[in-house]
């Protein structure tokens, strides 16, 4: 059996073009199990995975845990406002705590970003980075690749702009690895005070022009603005920025050609895609949260494999 080169999913720069398409043909397989009347595999039956979410989430922690028991693995799951972190507690003592139970897996959400790196040299258990900050998200720019492969045929050759707020996105780094290493070509769009300085230096290319960056792309993968990470206002306002960066149907309309729309979600409709675009034909934003299972049933069950 073929197996990834990696003990744990910290994030897209520690993997190879190799997993990525094993990853992919895993989630082919799992994407027909969850289609099935009965959509459980016993694969990890002997698997115990805790969830360990120190920010927010609704889809990634819901996905996470689909996957887990479609796979039927038994599933923990952690929530630091109602937990001794409050106390403070350190985090690698509240995770030795949760692994002494016996757990192998620890899927983890944290506001730092390389707190799933610094786990993993930590801990004895197979890690997985549900978003480490504003540092990366792999799971996420793995099924948006999935997404365009599906839609599209193939990610390689294609054209992917990431528009809205680049500075503060780990899915926007995240994505920019996997769809340059599958041989996509990415340009970034938005304020410039949302664009890092750096972005130039991981070979992408920024368009200001909101027209133009979407007559030149296949796809345009539409990020939402992460308010909680800004103390500072980084535009003068949401609705101003909605006229410059927002995507609406007259606009996509007058492109002359069609382009596929994605978004990690949370949508804030009417700000970067207004709901007659989220809810058109151009957009695979909810084939994204399906194949999102699929993709973590994935990602779970090469990682289990490896678990001696």
């Amino acid at each position: 059996m073929k197996e990834l080169s990696v003990n744990h999913l910290l994030g897209i720069k520690y993997i190879n073009e190799n997993d990525i398409n094993l990853i992919f043909e895993t989630a082919d397989h799992f994407k027909e199990v969850i289609n099935r009347p009965i959509k459980k595999v016993p694969s990890l039956r002997d698997i115990t995975i805790a969830n360990i979410f120190f920010e927010n989430s609704t889809r990634t922690k819901l996905s996470f845990e689909l996957a887990q028991k479609r796979l039927s693995a038994d599933v923990i799951s952690f929530s630091a406002a109602q937990s001794s972190v409050k106390k403070g507690e350190t985090l690698i003592d509240t995770v030795n705590n949760i692994l002494s139970m016996k757990v192998d897996m620890v899927v983890m959400r944290h506001s730092n970003p390389g707190a799933a790196y610094f786990l993993s040299k930590n801990v004895k258990a197979s890690i997985v980075n549900a978003g480490d900050g504003a540092h990366e998200h792999p799971t996420q720019a793995l099924l948006d690749s999935y997404s365009i492969r599906e839609k599209l045929g193939d990610v390689a050759g294609k054209k992917v702009v990431i528009v809205g707020d680049i500075l503060h996105s780990r899915v926007a780094l995240s994505n920019i690895y996997a769809l340059q290493m599958q041989g996509a070509e990415v340009k970034v769009c938005g304020p410039k005070t949302l664009i890092p300085r750096y972005i130039e230096s991981l070979g992408v290319t920024v368009e200001p022009n909101l027209r133009k960056a979407l007559e030149w792309c296949d796809v345009a993968n539409m990020l939402r603005v992460q308010n909680e990470r800004m103390d500072v206002n980084f535009f003068p306002s949401t609705r101003e920025y909605a006229q410059q960066y927002g995507v609406d149907k007259p606009l996509l309309d007058s492109l002359g050609k069609d382009i596929v729309i994605m978004h990690p979600g949370p949508i804030n409709r009417g700000v970067e895609i207004t709901s007659e675009v989220a809810d058109s034909d151009h957009s695979v934003i909810l084939n994204q949260v399906e194949n999102g299972v699929a993709i973590r049933m994935a990602v779970i069950y090469l990682l289990a494999s490896k678990i001696q």
